[in-house]
């Protein structure tokens, strides 16, 4: 038999990889029939657990109203975290875009399953894009009778997930970016953070500069609602669907290997945070101050993980109508900032009606995301020619502060990852939101409208001292039109005339990834 020509084995090994890829595309999600469903308590039902006892006389005094704390400190954001684990009672809700298998994930879910223990029912809804690694974790918890996951758009084929990108790209495109820590449907903290220690600022590299709020009372029970919707929707499937279930004794497994880690110099520092920075504890005795105000919580309708919400039904609709039209002044800052033509459109528009508009992101050199710098890096000139002012985060900005007032964004990041705004020093957005096409039209997100002056004006006065001293501030080179970065260095104007912090070829790629059709997917 002669030997195949190098042609023919071409054509047979395409061929192989063509069937292998039908296969894996037959592998089909689950069906959905006879899940059982769940809802939050009412807070009736949990009025009378620690939380709810603490709760009360605050909602009783503010009628409406929310109450609000910013987590601003990225050990305090974990300890408020894992502390709500611990008092809570009744019921966990739980909600993230990412749980990394690492120092304070695996320490988190440790706190999980202690309040499973407990008795607590914890519901866990992760998006499957980002939990590398977990799923003997994860089947381990949910062998507890105490504790349910479901994956948000989960990939079938579990031994190579990217593969669900070239066999459904249409729904695996769409992830669940939500975030939320809900305790007896009392006390909830959401935010920008993801559970992972690059976002408590537990790790040698990648820090991320972030900011949650805890938020007590009305909008507490709304974020409820929407775990709800999120927890039944057709994008939400049960772990035990999926995965392989547990072998006897991995759950203790789990358990002892949480105790080691426990027991680690990595999280030394995090076990101390518990201990220190009690802003749960001082909740619990009343001593926490807070601001309350109305809030509003604007969320995506889960539809849309596939692909099927009305416009009415998105979270930026939502937000448009709870901010208002702004008529004096937009601070944001966004980590993942593409306007898109429309957006650029619509700050240039406020800018010149004579609306000051501050725009915080990373810079090029701070960015974990080169493509969405370059999404956003093409309309810089016409945003600056309409007199809107743009800073980029310098990488290992913002030194660790225990207040939001003194540093808004808490670690000593070197990648922004904060998502918020205020809008005419009398509003201000905390959430998850990007703005990118991704967070408006593909990924499901949540945040909190806040009608707060006192905290609006903390982000407002951010931009007039603290955030200057961090970033580079973008300009236009008024005799040759080019664009320059100025910083300050010991109290005297640095200038530069390239993306600072960066070589040449990093500088050639973001050129070319301005110019590749991409943007749609930033």
């Amino acid at each position: 038999m002669p030997w195949p020509t190098p042609d023919a084995r071409r054509v047979a090994g395409a061929g192989l990889i063509l069937s292998a890829l039908v296969l894996l595309g037959g592998c089909a999600l689950p069906s959905q029939e006879g899940w059982p469903s769940s809802h939050a308590p009412a807070p009736s039902e949990t009025a009378a657990t620690v939380l709810g006892q603490a709760v009360e006389a605050g909602v009783r005094a503010n009628p409406g109203k929310t109450g609000i704390h910013a987590l601003a400190h990225p050990q305090e954001a974990f300890a408020a975290r894992a502390l709500l684990a611990r008092a809570a009672e009744k019921t966990l809700d739980v909600q993230y875009y990412i749980w990394r298998k690492d120092v304070t994930g695996l320490l988190l879910l440790e706190e999980l399953r202690a309040a499973a223990e407990r008795g607590v029912r914890v519901r866990l809804l992760l998006d499957d894009n980002g939990i590398a690694g977990l799923d003997p974790e994860l089947a381990a918890l949910d062998a507890h009778p105490k504790i349910e996951v479901r994956l948000f758009n989960p990939f079938s084929f579990r031994p190579f997930k990217p593969i669900g990108y070239l066999t459904h790209f249409p729904r695996a495109n769409r992830r669940m970016h939500n975030k939320s820590f809900t305790a007896d449907n009392q006390a909830s903290v959401l935010g920008g953070r993801n559970v992972g220690d690059e976002y408590f600022g537990a790790t040698e590299g990648v820090l991320f500069a972030d900011l949650d709020v805890m938020a007590l009372g009305p909008a507490v029970q709304a974020v409820s609602r929407s775990f709800d919707a999120y927890w039944a929707s057709a994008s939400a499937y049960p772990l035990a669907a999926l995965v392989p279930p547990a072998g006897p004794g991995q759950l203790g497994e789990l358990a002892a290997r949480a105790a080691a880690v426990q027991r680690s110099p990595q999280a030394a520092a995090y076990m101390e945070a518990v201990r220190q920075l009690d802003a749960v504890q001082r909740m619990l005795r009343g001593e926490l101050p807070l601001e309350w105000a109305p809030a509003h919580l604007v969320s995506d309708d889960p539809s849309k993980g596939q692909g099927r919400a009305a416009r009415e039904d998105l979270l930026i609709h939502g937000m448009a109508q709870a901010v208002g039209v702004p008529g004096r002044a937009v601070d944001l800052v966004s980590p993942y900032f593409v306007p898109t033509r429309a957006g650029a459109d619509y700050f240039a528009g406020l800018a010149r009606r004579g609306i000051a508009v501050r725009i915080l992101t990373n810079s090029l050199a701070a960015t974990d995301v080169a493509a969405v710098h370059a999404g956003y890096a093409k309309y810089r000139r016409d945003l600056l020619q309409a007199g809107v002012r743009l800073y980029e985060l310098k990488s290992s900005s913002f030194e660790a502060q225990k207040d939001w007032g003194a540093g808004a964004f808490g670690s000593s990041g070197s990648s922004l990852h904060a998502k918020t705004f205020a809008v005419d020093g009398a509003r201000i957005f905390v959430g998850s939101f990007n703005f990118d096409p991704r967070s408006a039209q593909l990924n499901t997100e949540l945040g909190l409208v806040i009608d707060s002056p006192a905290l609006a004006a903390q982000l407002h006065a951010m931009f007039g001292d603290r955030i200057p001293a961090s970033a580079y501030e973008v300009r236009i080179d008024a005799a040759s039109g080019a664009l320059f970065w100025l910083e300050t260095v010991d109290g005297k104007p640095v200038r530069h005339d390239a993306e600072p912090g960066t070589g040449l070829l990093r500088r050639v790629a973001l050129a070319i990834l301005s110019v590749l059709p991409i943007e749609w997917l930033l």
